[in-house]
C-alpha cells in the first residue's frame, strides 16, 4: 500500500488535475461498529485509505462491481472464487515465510503468464496431452494471440498508469515496473506470448522465461510486491523464499490441484 501511494503521489505531482490514480477500498464482512479500530489501525500505520465496505456478515463480493473494482484481494479462498467467478480480478493472498525489505518507492508486480494473464487454452494441452504437443501446439500458433486471462485487465491499468510516466519523459524514473515469470521456455514456447502482448498494446518491463525452473529463486531477486500465479506449488516455493504471493483460482490447474 506504501508502493502504491508512493505512485499516487508521484501522479499527482505530474498531473494535478487528473484523477486517475490508485483508489484503495477496505471490504469486510466485519459490522460497522469495528471500523473505529480500522481506522485508528490505519492512522497508526500512516496509510490514506478512505473508502470503507463493511457489511456485518455478508459477502463483500455483490460491492465489487459498484466500486469498479479492477483488483479484488483477499485471504478468503472462497470469496476469491466467487469474485473470479464474477468475472472480476481477484487472488487469494498469501504472506511471506521470511520477512525481507520491499521497496517504497517503485511499485513491483509479477504476474505467472498462462491461466493468470492468458487464458488457460495452452496449459489444458500440457496437462492432457503432455510437453511435446504442447510445444508443437504453441510453434504452429505462434502468430495467434491467446484468449485473454482474468488479470490481463489488470495489467492493462499498469500499463495506463506507467504511461503517464513516460509522457512527461519519466520512463527511467517509472515507479511501476511489470515482470513476467513463466515456466515456459523462451525458445520453444515464449514468442507466443510476446506476441500476444504484442497485440494487445502492452509492455511488460521483464519477461523471465525458467523453462520448468523453480520461480522462488527468481522472484528473490526481482523483490515484488506481490506475485501472481495460478498454481499452489509455485505459490508455496514463493513464499518459502520470501515472497507475498497470492493465488489466482482459475483454469485447469485448479482440476488437478483439488484432485491432488
Amino acid at each position: 500500500l506504501q508502493a502504491l501511494e508512493h505512485v499516487n503521489a508521484r501522479l499527482l505531482e505530474l498531473y494535478p488535475d487528473d484523477e486517475e490514480r490508485f483508489d484503495i477500498v477496505l471490504m469486510t464482512n466485519n459490522h460497522a461498529q469495528v471500523g473505529v479500530r480500522l481506522i485508528n489501525s490505519i492512522n497508526h500505520y500512516g496509510l490514506t485509505i478512505e473508502r470503507f465496505c463493511m457489511t456485518g456478515g455478508k459477502s463483500p463480493i455483490g460491492y465489487l462491481t459498484a466500486y469498479l473494482t479492477n483488483l479484488y484481494l483477499s485471504a478468503d479462498s472462497e470469496k476469491v472464487q466467487e469474485a473470479i467467478e464474477a468475472g472480476i480480478a481477484s487472488a487469494t493472498m498469501f504472506t511471506a515465510n521470511k520477512d525481507v525489505a520491499y521497496s517504497d518507492t517503485q511499485l513491483r508486480v509479477a504476474f505467472d503468464g498462462d491461466a493468470v494473464l492468458f487464458s488457460d487454452e495452452s496449459e489444458q494441452i500440457v496437462k492432457e496431452q503432455g510437453l511435446d504437443r504442447f510445444f508443437e501446439h504453441e510453434q504452429l500458433n505462434e502468430n495467434k494471440p491467446l484468449a485473454q486471462g482474468p488479470l490481463k485487465g489488470f495489467l492493462e491499468d499498469l500499463g495506463k498508469l506507467q504511461k503517464k510516466f513516460y509522457a512527461k519523459n519519466e520512463r527511467l524514473n517509472c515507479p511501476i515496473r511489470t515482470f513476467l515469470v513463466t515456466a515456459r521456455s523462451a525458445a520453444s514456447s515464449g514468442a507466443r506470448v510476446l506476441k500476444t502482448l504484442r497485440s494487445w498494446g502492452l509492455e511488460i518491463d521483464e519477461a523471465l522465461f525458467l523453462a520448468g525452473a523453480p520461480k522462488g529463486p527468481i522472484l528473490v531477486k526481482i523483490h515484488p510486491h506481490i506475485f501472481f500465479d495460478d498454481q499452489m506449488f509455485h505459490i508455496e516455493g514463493a513464499q518459502k523464499l520470501g515472497t507475498i504471493a497470492a493465488h489466482v483460482p482459475y483454469g485447469i490447474a485448479q482440476k488437478y490441484h483439488k484432485s491432488a
